[in-house]
């Protein structure tokens, strides 16, 4: 399988696209983290042939109008520096917003994310509003030219995602979700293969709204509204210092997809209405 990417959930990088190729740091493994992450009653997509990963990218189109706001929690094992010097990963507005307009959301956050700000990963792991997932311990591709992002090597992909939740869990996120979104929504087969037995399902989308980097938060607003359709799952950014626009997108975009009559919703409902389950 080629491998699939998205520049808009390339962030993390924080620098220019297709930049000449990182080396290839090697995730630490972590303490015995049980393969399935999150509990049964998740719904899941059954895996692929050969126990592969299932991917899943939309909701069902026919079981009314719903629609699936996603956040990515980027944040790479380098950039503690930056944080410390004052670069702002994290984005409260934003949070602030959506609970203001009580729209249910999933956030992918890595494992480092939530290391740097575990108060706001407890309070989302908390909050009936949201779930909270997984998006590698430290944004590393999982395949090679991915934007430049350094790469996982493949003996430890598993162990990158074990970790990830290990680290979720520490922050204080009592119920990570098995769900999965691969650092620059870039995978292919050998991936999908060695990710296999945690059990997660790898959630893309099939709205990007462009919001990484940047600057018209109009502009990110009617894109979203031009893409979505019923079923469909949004990926956005929830990193203020290379997402800016974001929360007042979401400000624009909320109001009127509501006008429109969808009903907003968690990938987990979305995953359950595509299995039969409501």
């Amino acid at each position: 399988m080629t491998a699939l990417c998205s520049l808009a959930a390339a962030l993390a990088a924080c620098g220019p696209a297709r930049t000449a190729r990182a080396p290839r740091p090697a995730p630490s493994a972590t303490s015995a983290v049980p393969s399935s992450p999150a509990p049964s009653r998740a719904p899941t997509v059954a895996p692929g042939p050969a126990g592969l990963t299932p991917v899943f990218a939309h909701g069902p189109r026919a079981r009314g109008r719903t629609v699936a706001l996603t956040f990515d929690a980027d944040m790479t094992a380098g950039q503690g520096p930056r944080a410390a010097a004052g670069e702002r990963f994290d984005n409260p507005p934003l949070l602030a917003t959506l609970r203001r307009l009580k729209v249910p959301a999933t956030v992918f956050m890595t494992g480092r994310w939530a290391e740097e700000y575990p108060d706001q990963a407890r309070s989302l792991g908390h909050d009936p509003n949201f779930e909270v997932a997984n998006h590698s311990y430290s944004h590393y591709a999982f395949t090679d030219d991915c934007y430049g992002l350094p790469t996982v090597p493949r003996e430890r992909m598993r162990s990158d995602v074990e970790r990830a939740y290990a680290a979720l869990r520490e922050a204080g996120v009592p119920r990570p979700m098995p769900y999965f979104r691969f650092p620059g929504g870039c995978y292919d087969r050998a991936a999908l293969r060695e990710i296999g037995a945690t059990g997660v399902t790898a959630v893309q989308w099939d709205v990007v709204s462009g919001d990484a980097f940047a600057t018209d938060a109009d502009a990110v607003a009617r894109q979203v509204l031009d893409g979505v359709r019923p079923g469909s799952v949004v990926v956005l950014h929830c990193t203020r210092s290379a997402a800016p626009v974001t929360e007042p997108a979401v400000r624009t975009i909320v109001p009127e997809l509501r006008r429109r009559g969808f009903r907003f919703v968690k990938v987990s409902e979305l995953i359950g209405a595509a299995n039969g389950r409501r």
